[in-house]
């Protein structure tokens, strides 16, 4: 509460400085009829005495609980007005507040973790989910090498929504696929054909709904490193041998029919 027994007399500077508004604040008040001050000096400024200090405070307190200057006036100015259930209607709307900003610090929380972990699944999760080949330490070390790049941070933007169970979808959706390439290769489809290039384009609709968006040239890139990197060509020779070699070839023959030259893609 503010030493009133000094106050009066008072200037708009004074004022501003033991009740932690601004000038303008006070200005605006005193405008619109809120509170204005009771003093004037032969020069016209304004002089708040300590009634005037007083409702100040109440204007400040109440605003910093929220209310509305219209809603501050009637508590100060109407008799009619039930003092008490205009604030316990208040501290509902606060309830209501703290409760959503909880959920978004939490919100805030699971963001963090998925861009410094990208993953928020446990290493069981991830075993149960992925398969045993799944290389959890090989994911741990991903956001020091694409930390900083657009595309992980749209990859940890989706992954901080995701549960274990739309993780396991995912999963199921290109444990599908693979299924189709293997399916596609024993049955001797060839780069370029109509099927091998639909396949291309269901790959190119799982990534992106699964990870981020990919591009035609970024997915040859992509096609690339699972022929050349060891643990991506495990993966599909594992499959099936040579499946590697031949996803990388119909990468390559769809972007060349989307006038892309496989040999100088890069990713954009």
């Amino acid at each position: 509460m503010p030493d009133v027994a000094d106050a009066d007399g008072l200037t708009v500077g004074q004022v501003s400085a033991r009740l932690g508004v601004t000038v303008r604040a006070l200005h605006h008040w005193d405008e619109i009829g809120l509170a204005r001050p009771s003093l004037r000096t032969t020069g016209g400024y304004r002089l708040y005495t300590a009634g005037d200090l007083e409702r100040l405070h109440r204007i400040v307190v109440y605003r910093e609980i929220g209310l509305g200057l219209d809603r501050i006036r009637a508590i100060l100015d109407d008799s009619a007005v039930d003092v008490g259930g205009a604030l316990r209607a208040q501290r509902t709307q606060v309830a209501q507040r703290i409760e959503r900003l909880q959920q978004l610090s939490a919100g805030l929380d699971r963001m963090i973790d998925a861009h410094e972990r990208g993953l928020l699944l446990t290493i069981e999760q991830q075993a149960a989910i992925f398969g045993p080949e799944w290389n959890a330490d090989r994911h741990a070390q991903a956001p020091q090498r694409y930390g900083d790049t657009t595309q992980w941070q749209q990859y940890a933007e989706r992954s901080a929504s995701r549960s274990p169970e739309e993780w396991q979808a995912i999963a199921d959706t290109i444990a599908a696929l693979d299924s189709a390439l293997e399916d596609a290769m024993d049955a001797g489809v060839t780069p370029g054909s109509p099927e091998a290039n639909q396949l291309v384009e269901r790959h190119r609709d799982v990534f992106t709904s699964s990870y981020f968006p990919l591009t035609r040239q970024m997915q040859v890139c992509l096609g690339r490193r699972f022929e050349a990197d060891p643990a991506f060509a495990a993966h599909y020779d594992g499959i099936r041998a040579g499946l590697a070699t031949w996803f990388r070839r119909i990468i390559d023959a769809s972007a060349r029919a989307h006038s892309i030259d496989p040999d100088t893609a890069n990713w954009q």
